[in-house]
């Protein structure tokens, strides 16, 4: 593969944003990218350290 052709599919990937789509899609980064949107997701529902031990505004 050229350096040139390489580069481009490089930019290809780092281009590609979560989309709703993603959790059925089948390629590993649409997997990554639906999982690691989920982790993300789970972790602003939680809320912080301090609210997990009971501590609210």
């Amino acid at each position: 593969m050229s350096h040139k052709k390489k580069k481009q599919e490089e930019n290809k990937v780092a281009e590609k944003n979560y989309e709703p789509s993603d959790y059925e899609g089948e390629t590993q980064i649409e997997q990554g990218l639906a999982e690691t949107h989920e982790q993300v997701s789970d972790g602003y529902h939680e809320g912080t350290i301090d609210r997990a031990q009971g501590r609210e505004d």
